[in-house]
């Protein structure tokens, strides 16, 4: 039996837990594998090894297993494998900052030979769905480092002083080994201390994250991500050594989503305008708006064997949150233009009467 056919058995026995048909399937791959991919097979004779002995697969890779919480015994963060990904699609202003960052990181031994030590913090903000979180994955995968997001849930404690210590239990666990550290929802724990209701906890927990940026080490990347700026301690702004805005996506760039998740669909000398006009329509749509678009067509092209273009806009409206005037106007006439859709059909998609769309369709 090929490669290819067991890697669905070996699917189906891992979702139901049934370790000892995984682990019979895993010696099979190594056996016909060990020849043309032997780091592959070697890989995975270290999982099975120590999987045997009862320690997590993980640490076959160098990956420890995430700290825990001392009396709950949660775990702290999530950890993950790197996974190379697709480069974000962002403005070119971003894309050079992230490209000077990576280039810091490429050449850090250059760098430190000459006393000076490579940026290794990024503070990302933004509105929800620009893509911060896909960000900091991506540099995981270039980097090839372990993955590690703080469980904000397990870690932020009601009890005085257990939240800055499970805080400084991840970020020693990220010191301690090559690591990308997410702390998505930053403000929840970086908040201003001015806040008299938190009894001094607060100023704990900001001045333990203070320190550690300052001796963040160079082997590790410490991100952070917020969606309220404003409520951020203007202490944390300057310890970060980039800072760095996501902006909703411009038309060119929601451009380049839409053509990237789109592209298994069929082109003509039409597909390009239609992609254009779509981008401009979707002006206030964030890039994870889009890319939920996209999935949404592509789901009911194969389901339903429509045509794409027509579910493109039917999906564009109800993902679409300001549909004035201006927007119901383009969209009538670029319906119209590209689809077969009837007025009858346009007015029940706007919510609009049968009048009011011939309107738009008549208007400038």
């Amino acid at each position: 039996m090929s490669v290819e056919a067991l890697i669905p058995k070996l699917i189906r026995a891992s979702l139901e837990n049934d370790f000892r048909t995984v682990r019979s399937l895993a010696i099979r791959m190594v056996r016909q594998v060990k020849n043309t991919h032997p780091k592959v097979a070697e890989e995975i004779a270290q999982a099975l090894e120590f999987h045997g002995v009862g320690v997590s697969t993980r640490r076959s890779i160098g990956i420890e297993d995430s700290p825990l919480d001392n009396e709950s015994r949660l775990s702290l963060a999530s950890v993950e494998e790197p996974i190379e990904c697709k480069p974000p699609i962002l403005s070119k202003v971003i894309n050079e900052s992230i490209n000077d960052f990576v280039n810091e990181r490429k050449n850090s031994k250059k760098l430190l030979s000459a006393g000076l030590i490579p940026a290794s913090s990024i503070l990302l903000y933004g509105p929800p769905g620009v893509g911060k979180t896909y960000l900091a994955k991506y540099l995981s995968g270039i980097f090839n480092l372990k993955f590690v997001t703080l469980d904000l849930a397990t870690c932020i404690s009601s009890y005085l002083g257990k939240t800055g210590q499970n805080l400084k239990s991840v970020l020693n666990y990220a010191r301690e080994e090559p690591t990308l550290l997410l702390l998505d929802e930053f403000d929840a724990v970086a908040k201003k201390r001015d806040d008299m209701s938190d009894l001094g906890e607060l100023k704990r927990i900001v001045n333990v994250l203070l320190k550690e940026l300052e001796d963040w080490p160079p082997h590790s990347i410490l991100m952070a991500a917020t969606n309220h700026p404003d409520l951020l301690d203007p202490a944390i702004w300057r310890r970060f050594d980039r800072v760095i805005e996501i902006k909703l996506p411009k038309e060119e760039e929601r451009l380049e989503i839409l053509k990237r998740e789109l592209s298994d669909f069929p082109r003509d000398k039409n597909t390009e305008a239609f992609y254009k006009l779509i981008a401009n329509l979707s002006s206030g749509l964030s890039g994870a708006d889009l890319c939920k678009l996209s999935d949404r067509v592509k789901r009911k092209a194969i389901l339903y064997d429509g045509e794409p273009m027509k579910i493109v806009l039917q999906e564009l409206i109800s993902l679409n949150r300001i549909k004035d005037s201006d927007f119901n106007k383009k969209f009538c006439k670029l319906a119209r233009e590209y689809t077969d859709l009837s007025i009858r059909e346009l007015a029940g998609m706007l919510g609009k009467s049968h009048s009011t769309v011939q309107y738009y369709l008549k208007g400038e």
